[in-house]
């Protein structure tokens, strides 16, 4: 064995002996308790970057703690290799996206093993293979037989120059496509949806299961589903049988309504538009067609809109009430169409206030002076619960319980019904491009949508495709792929020249995992019901929403399906959730410069153009502000893990990533701290391999050591024990881990007792406790002092709770509250005893002799103080 660390070497090394060992491979052993542990799967780009290299050795530390522990582990990895990059390097370097995801793929996959993750990569995926999309295509039909897949016109980013539909990050925050920079226009297609709102109460109301999961995600996803309990109410419209329809939670506020808005969308607006205002109305539709939606919803941009010179009624007054179109209302949300309250909602207020249109208070603050307010002018809107007025027979009444008796009324009268909806919309499935999972079905004209027959999955992606990033999607400019016979009656017919959106892919994916090679079923119930839920989920926190709440309604949507697809067989799943727990670790920064009078996109300056000495921005000459932001290649504070790997080593970048910060919480980078780590790990190195060089290598500990030094020896082995189990068990405190593994290096190299087996129990728990965290150097030193099979292979330590006990604790002698000294007293010691040994002690006689002791306050197993005159 080298008297030097050697990283390069080492990690080499032990990374060919876990292939040919078997090391990583997932183990079938039902007698063993089962543990899943799942990093979310990376986009291959090409590059791992240290967001990465943290998500990844986060769930590598807890997989081979669980392998130490006695569980069967499996620990996959996947990549989600559908999605817009690809097409846009076809299109920029004339590659074809399959050749360039699998490039990137083979370059990503040859990193992640150098971090030395324990990874069974017999269980590889990516969704872009055929033997992949095959089973999301499978699932997509299984939809479409529940009911629970269709088609719908839908608003859409269409560019005018390219003539095509751009995804939402195609469009930037001007509005503008990202490639033709031309301005954005919402476009009315047919779409694929998926129905999660049948499922939304279900998802809401099971956030209460996930007991492993961070408050704010919970939280973020009810937001998201956002549960609306209030009444849907019609709207006659004047001269016409039709009804505007509007869902509202204050219905209580019902005779205020002044005004209607529909969305310019709405397809009733061009049916109530007079025509003087027709010219008007058609210009400012599409005015509005040409503004994103974060445009239109923005809080801090004026509400706009024009008069469509129709009138509606408000049955519950009689009155006639005009109908606006404006930008805020979206078609897409609720029934498309709000009722107007100004004098109860600040947005409508504003939108009055703006326009001219009526105020109408009918509730005022209980004990207010209810006339004053009738004759006052409203400086803002009265938002808060009250006392119902100038609404007819519910003058008076509190107008929290007024909202059911409208409720009830409307009921009555044929006007309206109570209604629960939600903010969440049906999910917009489709995407027009070429690199995703086809949709599998056909159009023909005589049977209409007809499901691509099973036996003939998958529809696959025809390699002979162009890329201009003009005129639509390509595949549907190829006759030869779209043109087929109708599988139902032989008619000519086309295929769905649409692909599924890539969180399809990402929604099941978990699911393949424990059965990756099953080219028969999607995969077998069996395996599947056996391995999930994941045991421990790891990712960012940006996913806390859409992929997280598409792939619970994916698995209650399976739970729900009969496992051979016919009604009657078994369900394909027995669980309600994907996923037991959830880390959501936060991002890696790097110092990088920033200009704060520039805009968001064009503040920072990378480091690499700056003169550090007179930091200022070499467009303006303006100083910069030297900042920690998340590592990216645009800041240019991006930091390659490969130039760490090169430097100190994998196990040394490993201990860094998880000794900087509390996994939940983002992390600076400092390569100071990762020069720190190495040190460490040299240190650890040098204990070991002088221990190696002793004859007391052999010795085994001794349970009961007699004297003092090796007692307090043992138990700081064993608190560390203790200590580190509780951190990787609890909420995965690696930073406080790792601390405790360096006392117990400090303990074992200020030890006096280098010849006793205690010191070798040390030397050995010190490897075992360090083997997760920096693996490799681990599985050396194990060999060199154990001379057996890997260290992974050993079980994980339990502390000794004999050896946790002290036979003495530390008492300190304070006399008028200033500390004077410290004594050593028997662990057993009683409040009268530690005052007895107190008195006696040498620092007390010292300073109380002669003196009178007023007052004695005992702490015990802390401190004595001595109040003297």
């Amino acid at each position: 064995m080298e008297s030097r660390y050697n990283p390069a070497a080492i990690e080499e090394k032990w990374q060919k002996t876990w292939v040919e060992q078997g090391i990583d491979k997932t183990e079938e052993n039902q007698d063993k308790p089962k543990f899943y542990a799942l990093s979310m799967f990376p986009y291959p780009s090409g590059s791992l970057h240290m967001g990465h290299v943290r998500n990844y050795v986060i769930t590598d530390v807890i997989a081979r703690l669980k392998r130490m522990q006695g569980y069967r582990v499996l620990h996959p990895m996947g990549w989600d290799a559908f999605g817009l990059p690809a097409e846009n390097a076809a299109i920029k370097n004339n590659i074809p996206p399959a050749k360039w995801t699998q490039r990137n793929i083979a370059q990503m996959r040859d990193q992640l093993k150098r971090l030395g993750l324990s990874i069974d990569w017999d269980k590889e995926l990516a969704t872009c293979s055929p033997d992949y999309y095959k089973w999301t295509q499978w699932i997509f039909l299984q939809f479409l037989q529940a009911g629970l897949a269709y088609q719908k016109e839908a608003a859409v980013n269409w560019d005018p120059v390219d003539q095509t539909v751009l995804a939402n990050e195609q469009v930037d925050s001007e509005g503008r496509s990202w490639r033709s920079g031309a301005k954005v226009e919402k476009k009315l297609l047919k779409q694929w949806f998926l129905k999660i709102t049948d499922y939304a109460e279900e998802l809401l109301q099971d956030l209460d299961q996930l007991i492993g999961w961070p408050e704010r995600v919970k939280l973020m996803q009810a937001n998201w589903i956002g549960k609306s309990t209030g009444a849907y109410l019609e709207f006659p419209i004047v001269g016409s049988s039709e009804k505007i329809g509007v869902f509202t939670t204050r219905p209580d506020t019902v005779y205020g309504v002044t005004y209607v808005v529909l969305a310019p969308e709405h397809p009733l607006t061009r049916q109530v538009t007079t025509p003087d205002r027709k010219a008007a109305v058609e210009a400012f539709i599409q005015e509005v067609a040409a503004e994103s939606e974060l445009e239109r919803t923005a809080e801090d941009k004026p509400k706009r809109g024009i008069p469509t010179g129709g009138m509606a009624i408000n049955p519950f007054t009689g009155a006639e009430i005009p109908i606006w179109i404006a930008d805020y209302v979206l078609y897409e949300y609720g029934t498309g169409a709000v009722m107007g309250v100004p004098a109860h909602d600040t947005r409508d207020f504003q939108f009055a206030q703006g326009n001219n249109l009526p105020i109408q208070v009918v509730i005022v603050p209980p004990n207010n002076d209810v006339e004053m307010l009738r004759v006052t002018p409203l400086q803002e809107a009265y938002t808060e619960p009250g006392i119902m007025v100038n609404s007819g027979s519910f003058d008076g009444t509190d107008s929290v319980k007024g909202k059911q008796a409208v409720i009830e009324y409307a009921e009555k009268q044929g006007w309206g019904k109570a209604r629960i909806q939600y903010r969440l919309r049906d999910w917009l499935i489709s995407r027009q491009r070429y690199w995703g999972a086809p949709i599998p079905v056909v159009h023909c004209p005589n049977c209409g949508i007809v499901p691509v027959p099973e036996a003939d999955l998958p529809v696959r992606l025809p390699e002979d495709i162009e890329f201009t990033g003009r005129g639509g999607s390509p595949l549907a400019q190829l006759s030869s792929w779209v043109n087929v016979p109708c599988p139902t009656c032989g008619t000519p017919a086309k295929r769905e020249t649409d692909t599924m959106d890539t969180f399809i892919d990402s929604s099941w994916y978990f699911l393949r995992f424990p059965d990756a090679t099953n080219d028969k079923l999607v995969f077998d119930s069996a395996r599947v019901n056996d391995w999930m839920p994941v045991d421990q989920y790891v990712g960012g926190i940006e996913h806390a929403i859409l992929h997280l709440l598409y792939s619970r309604f994916f698995t209650k949507v399976l739970r729900d399906r009969p496992k051979g697809g016919t009604e009657g067989d078994r369900n394909l799943l027995n669980f309600d959730e994907p996923f037991q727990r959830l880390l959501t670790q936060g991002m890696v920064q790097g110092l990088t410069y920033m200009n704060p009078n520039k805009a968001d996109k064009d503040k920072w300056v990378p480091t690499s153009i700056v003169n550090a000495d007179d930091p200022r921005d070499p467009q303006t000459g303006e100083p910069l502000k030297l900042v920690y932001a998340t590592m990216s290649k645009s800041k240019g504070n991006g930091v390659a893990p490969e130039e760490v790997i090169a430097k100190y080593g994998v196990d040394t970048a490993r201990m860094f990533i998880l000794f900087k910060a509390p996994p939940e919480k983002d992390l600076e980078w400092d390569e100071a701290d990762v020069q720190g780590q190495f040190r460490f790990l040299n240190r650890v190195w040098q204990l070991v391999t002088e221990f190696a060089q002793q004859p007391t290598v052999k010795e085994t500990s001794i349970k009961n050591p007699k004297s003092k030094i090796e007692k307090d020896l043992r138990r700081a082995i064993h608190t560390a024990i203790q200590a580190i189990t509780e951190d990787l068990e609890g909420e995965y405190q690696f930073n406080t881990a790792v601390s405790e593994l360096m006392k117990l290096s400090n303990a074992l190299a200020d030890a006096t007792c280098k010849d006793s087996p205690v010191y070798a129990e040390g030397i050995k728990t010190l490897i075992l406790l360090l083997a997760p965290f920096a693996p490799h150097i681990a599985d050396e030193l194990w060999h060199a002092i154990a001379n057996q099979e890997s260290v992974h292979k050993q079980s994980w330590l339990k502390a000794d709770p004999d050896a946790l006990v002290a036979d003495e604790m530390t008492l300190v002698i304070q006399i008028n509250g200033k500390t004077r000294g410290t004594i050593q007293v028997p662990a057993q010691a009683d409040r009268q005893m530690q005052e007895k040994l107190a008195r006696e002690s040498e620092p007390a006689q010292r300073y109380v002799e002669g003196k009178e002791i007023k007052k004695v306050i005992v702490v015990p197993g802390k401190l004595v103080n001595f109040a003297i005159g």
